[in-house]
């Protein structure tokens, strides 16, 4: 089933916030799904099996570098973004 989540990460009390936010782009698109970055959240979307997988992965990841909130929102019915993004 294809789904699509909304991804925000607030990485805590860190002197750069970019490099755990970077990083969990990079693993979303090394996971083979489409990606529409945003100022203040991530559209991700593909496979529901892959999108889970990806943000457990960036979580783990962005939490090895301090702490780390990452709040998600998932949906099944929500339209996909179109070709161009």
């Amino acid at each position: 089933m294809e789904i699509s989540a909304q991804v925000s990460l607030y990485p805590l009390r860190q002197e750069h916030l970019g490099p755990a936010i970077q990083r969990a782009l990079s693993i979303f698109k090394a996971h083979g799904l489409k990606v529409q970055a945003g100022p203040m959240s991530t559209l991700i979307w593909g496979d529901e099996e892959k999108v889970f997988k990806a943000l457990r992965e960036a979580f783990r990841e962005a939490a090895l570098a301090g702490e780390v909130v990452m709040a998600v929102t998932f949906s099944n019915a929500c339209p996909l973004p179109g070709p161009e993004a």
